[in-house]
């Protein structure tokens, strides 16, 4: 009865020393710190623990082998254990971002992450250091490292995308990147991600610093310093636009104001500059003031791509462009971008604000998936906009029962407003009309994509017929014929 005893109990201790108990017996506390406490093994004790393993081998040929490799084993459980602790608090560390709130799209964004370490590494960190020192005279430096990286969500790239920080000493410090943003938006900036590392490298703990900040990304907006310099010096032939002939001749006085460099001298005002001294000029205004709302239509026909921008990336690019020639020129402004509903509504105002206006209600818009309604965007238009302006639609149409919605609606516009259809080409269609090729699959291609294009011609020419302005233009070209094209609307006194 005994012996039976004694040899269940051999048995049993048996199960527990095999080679597989012990190895998830030192994995299962291992998954709990990365699990709960989210620290995990380095690289560098990946690589020692890999050394012990393969040393192991040498038991095969050697039997005493297993009493070195079992010493190995336990001295770098030990070490890493000790090592495991000296891990820095987070507790005392903060981490706060600092940035403007406003970026354009594809340039550099300066911002910056600012550390302030209030806390000291533990005790047990600091013996480890002073023996150290004193084994190597203080030729080997032991500091605890932080690795920092930006919150960098898609669409944002930041450089450089880590930073290393050495966290020994309680100071406050700064370090310094850029975000270059390629996606239009509102952008929520939540953790700074860091990793600190224990006293040998052998772990590191992760850890999510809350800083939350926000970041604007509105077009590009380098054209409209473009014309404006080129529009004081004269010389806007220079990207495309036409000196319109203006029909009779407008002066009526508008407004005194200070002299500019690029002022007519027969316009200064003599009695006024003496009365100031200073340089005055009488301002005249050539036309009344004038509407001008555009419609964007941000459905699924303005999300094809062309160099990385869609559609409507183009076309808000453009209604900015022109915006800004409008204001400028004392005119009213107003924006209604729809898809199945009605997104945003800027009414129209004139004004420097009203180019932030615009700027604030489409930067965050982005083409969408669904069928644009454009029965509810021209029965809103009609609701808000009762007075005489110049309509502009911009979209794009491939299939005939929307290309019969907008000529009907914009139809119905004829009367009550000017309205102007700006289509905008696909370059995949074009270069399939005009690429045919004796395969008879690529040859069927190119027949439809010209038919497409000869419907879309028929479409410009009645629209005409009835009325009505058009365009058709490639989505990189539209901004100087739609300049062209408001500027003749204005010089004809066709509104």
């Amino acid at each position: 009865m005994n012996e039976s005893a004694a040899q269940s109990t051999f048995s049993l201790a048996d199960w527990w020393i095999t080679p597989w108990t012990m190895f998830f017996l030192f994995l299962l506390p291992l998954l709990m710190l990365m699990r709960f406490g989210k620290t995990y093994p380095s690289g560098r004790s990946i690589v020692l623990t890999s050394i012990v393993v393969a040393n192991g081998i040498v038991i095969l040929w050697v039997d005493w082998w297993w009493m070195v490799v079992s010493i190995t084993s336990a001295v770098l459980a030990l070490i890493a254990t000790v090592d495991l602790l000296t891990i820095p608090s987070t507790k005392g560390i903060q981490v706060k971002r600092q940035m403007a709130r406003v970026a354009s799209l594809g340039n550099s964004h300066p911002a910056e992450l600012i550390i302030d370490s209030r806390v000291q590494p533990n005790l047990l960190h600091r013996y480890a250091q002073r023996v150290l020192r004193g084994l190597f005279v203080g030729k080997v430096g032991v500091r605890a490292k932080l690795r920092l990286a930006e919150d960098a969500s898609d669409g944002l790239k930041v450089e450089p995308a880590v930073h290393e920080i050495d966290l020994l000493d309680s100071k406050r410090i700064a370090v310094h990147h850029h975000i270059t943003p390629h996606r239009r938006g509102a952008f929520e900036l939540e953790y700074a991600y860091a990793e600190l590392s224990s006293l040998f490298g052998l772990w590191c703990h992760q850890h999510e610093f809350r800083s939350r900040s926000t970041l604007h990304v509105y077009p590009d907006i380098k054209q409209i310093g473009k014309y404006a310099l080129l529009a004081r010096t004269n010389r806007l032939t220079q990207i495309g636009v036409r000196r319109t002939r203006k029909a009779g001749q407008d002066n009526d006085f508008e407004r005194l104001r200070d002299y500019s460099q690029d002022d007519n001298y027969k316009h200064i005002d003599w009695r006024s500059t003496a009365r100031r001294q200073k340089l005055t000029v009488r301002q005249f205004q050539t036309d009344q003031s004038q509407r001008v709302i555009f419609m964007l239509d941000c459905g699924r026909m303005m999300t094809n791509e062309y160099n990385g921008l869609s559609l409507l990336d183009y076309a808000l690019n453009s209604v900015l462009m022109l915006s800004y020639v409008a204001l400028d020129q004392g005119d009213s402004v107003g924006v209604v971008s729809f898809s199945d509903q009605v997104h945003t509504f800027v009414p129209p105002a004139s004004g420097r604000r009203q180019m932030n206006r615009i700027l604030h209600a489409g930067f965050d818009q982005f083409p969408q998936l669904k069928q644009s309604r454009f029965d509810e965007a021209f029965l809103y238009l009609s609701k808000h906009c009762r007075r005489r302006s110049l309509v502009v639609l911009v979209t794009n149409v491939i299939d005939q029962v929307n290309g019969d919605q907008i000529k009907n609606y914009m139809r119905n516009l004829i009367g009550c407003h000017l309205p102007l259809l700006v289509l905008l080409r696909d370059h995949r269609i074009f270069q399939a009309a005009d690429n045919p090729a004796p395969d008879p699959r690529v040859l069927y291609r190119s027949a439809a994509a010209a038919d497409l294009l000869v419907w879309r011609n028929q479409v410009i020419r009645q629209m005409k017929t009835n009325g009505s302005l058009a365009l058709d233009v490639f989505p990189e070209e539209m901004t100087t014929p739609l300049v062209n094209q408001y500027l003749e609307v204005k010089a004809r006194h066709l509104l």
